[in-house]
């Protein structure tokens, strides 16, 4: 067997369901360790002055059938330069990963709007915004912390991508591996994996179920963008240590998954 179809096969044995009950035997959750942070914090006064508090979603969606919305949700990769809406974005965000509620023992577990494997959800958003109404253009991260049990959405800004327009095409046309059409939409949304929340509670046997919440959240994403008729499009293609480092990301504790485009869609 050449390297090439042992490193397939292996990937092919890596989908198959691991045993559990072994894994969370040896959890973290298992030896009685409190549960990790639900969400991404920012601390600091300084830090908290960068915190945008986004205006309420209600009424933002315009399709209310949802066999429409099945029909209508496509991959798009092509944009008006036209800007999105504060409550487009904030809808967008929440939809994924906003926190509704906390349930068991020491408030281990959360609820939101996409489903997670023992309700782990060790997902982080952070918000390229080339062109939203009233955001200056930047890197902006989520936090679901701040508005628990409300459809109210607050970001902070942790960065930039680059310091201009131009430098911003060249940039994220990189992070996202060449593919230059990314650059064009009107943000762009990566996904990062806070590992440890899922290892917490499911050791050896995490990977694999994050990588399946992954899928739910992407479908949340594009399913929210479609009903505010907007387009998108999901990216598993982008440059590793180019995202990492735009984020401020090591790479390992916190690391890039995906990546999807928004904006109001040409065709």
């Amino acid at each position: 067997m050449s390297e090439l179809q042992t490193q397939i096969l292996n990937n092919r044995r890596f989908m198959h369901c691991p045993p559990f009950e072994g894994a969370m035997d040896e959890s973290d959750q298992k030896k009685g360790l409190p549960h990790p942070s639900h969400a991404k914090l920012i601390t600091g006064q300084q830090e908290a002055d960068k915190i945008v508090t986004l205006p309420p979603f209600d009424g933002v969606t315009s399709r209310n059938s949802y066999t429409e919305l099945l029909d209508v949700r496509r991959s798009k990769r092509a944009y008006f330069d036209v800007p999105m809406t504060q409550a487009q974005l904030a809808f967008m965000l929440w939809s994924a990963i906003g926190i509704q509620d906390f349930r068991g023992p020491n408030d281990a577990a959360t609820l939101r709007p996409s489903p997670s494997g023992g309700a782990r959800h060790p997902f982080n958003l952070y918000v390229s915004v080339r062109n939203v109404e009233g955001i200056d253009s930047g890197s902006y991260l989520y936090l679901p912390l701040k508005n628990v049990g409300q459809k109210q959405v607050a970001i902070a800004r942790v960065g930039d991508i680059a310091d201009d327009a131009e430098g911003y095409t060249g940039k994220m046309s990189y992070m996202m591996a060449g593919q230059k059409w990314a650059a064009r939409a009107a943000a762009v949304i990566l996904v990062t994996c806070s590992a440890y929340r899922a290892e917490w509670r499911y050791s050896t046997a995490s990977h694999r179920v994050m990588l399946i919440d992954l899928g739910h959240l992407g479908q949340n994403l594009m399913l929210s963008a479609a009903s505010m008729g907007l387009g998108s499009c999901c990216l598993a293609a982008y440059d590793q240590s180019a995202c990492d480092e735009a984020l401020g990301i090591d790479g390992i504790e916190e690391y890039t998954v995906y990546a999807l485009t928004v904006g109001k869609a040409r065709d």
